[in-house]
């Protein structure tokens, strides 16, 4: 037993069909002009295309986006219109009334003495920027050049 072969060996092994395709494709491939870097270079070329075309898109959503969201605030404006004024017209009014506010005052100039200790106390807390309480006398005699100054102004209205 086993001295014997069971199976007679064949001689013939099985072939694949010849490469004739896949041989006339590298003779293409080699005969063509082009190299790796030129396909590299149209395929680059391709894909900045394509992205190019896709933010096209993009941005052509985002600006009807934008035209919408615009059209619902001026909606949304003109309805507020309706039941009163803007925030911009009342800015405006505000405005207009700070400035007649400002025309009416009649500010009349302080006298000598009082801005001379007004400008004591700055100059002194110019000087002494680190420490102010060194300016406790500059304020004591602006405090007191003030009150002689509400004093005749009382004694003026109460005459």
């Amino acid at each position: 037993m086993g001295a014997a072969e069971s199976k007679p060996l064949s001689t013939t092994m099985w072939k694949a069909p010849g490469p004739s395709g896949s041989q006339n494709l590298l003779d293409t491939i080699s005969a063509s002009p082009e190299t790796d870097a030129s396909r590299e270079r149209l395929t680059e070329l391709k894909i900045q295309a394509r992205v190019a075309e896709e933010l096209k898109k993009i941005q052509q959503k985002e600006t009807e986006a934008l035209n919408v969201a615009h059209e619902k605030l001026s909606a949304a404006l003109n309805d507020s219109e309706d039941s009163g004024p803007s925030r911009f017209t009342l800015g405006k009014e505000v405005d207009a009334l700070r400035k007649k506010l400002e025309e009416r005052k009649q500010l009349r100039p302080l006298p000598d003495s009082v801005e001379g200790a007004r400008n004591e106390v700055v100059r002194c807390l110019r000087d002494n920027d680190r420490r102010p309480l060194d300016c406790w006398q500059e304020v004591e005699n602006f405090k007191a050049e003030v009150k002689k100054l509400e004093q005749t102004w009382v004694n003026k209205v109460a005459s």
